[in-house]
């Protein structure tokens, strides 16, 4: 049962990072109305970098079909940590009420780390 459950949650959190990489090519979503002029200027200068939303993209796309799969999660996971962290620095630093979603997000994948440490004890063992 805890498998199926873990699996479950896997599934959903890879479909929430394909959704999100998907709408940074085909914007979808629509931005909220009332963003703080802050919040604006960021995403604003992100914009200006014109590679930089596409990388981002490519890699939550990638990383979340990698984590969908059970066999390549530990790839997947990897892949999409440091978008991870960036999107919880983002939070805490101008948008504090989506904290425990960015939170969440983070502990799933740290889980799907955890769980598959095994699979990069390779990479630092001399």
């Amino acid at each position: 049962m805890r498998h199926k459950i873990l699996n479950v949650v896997a599934i959903l959190f890879a479909l929430l990072m394909v959704n999100s990489g998907l709408d940074k090519f085909f914007h979808y979503m629509p931005m909220p109305e009332n963003l703080p002029e802050e919040i604006m200027e960021v995403m604003g200068a992100m914009m200006q970098i014109g590679w930089l939303f596409p990388l981002i993209g490519i890699g939550e796309v990638v990383g979340g079909v990698l984590f969908a799969i059970p066999k390549f999660r530990a790839l997947g996971a990897i892949m999409l940590f440091p978008i991870i962290i960036g999107i919880n620095l983002h939070h805490g630093m101008y948008a504090p009420e989506g904290m425990v979603i960015a939170l969440i997000v983070l502990a799933i994948d740290l889980w799907a780390i955890g769980e598959n440490w095994h699979k990069y004890l390779p990479m630092v063992k001399s």
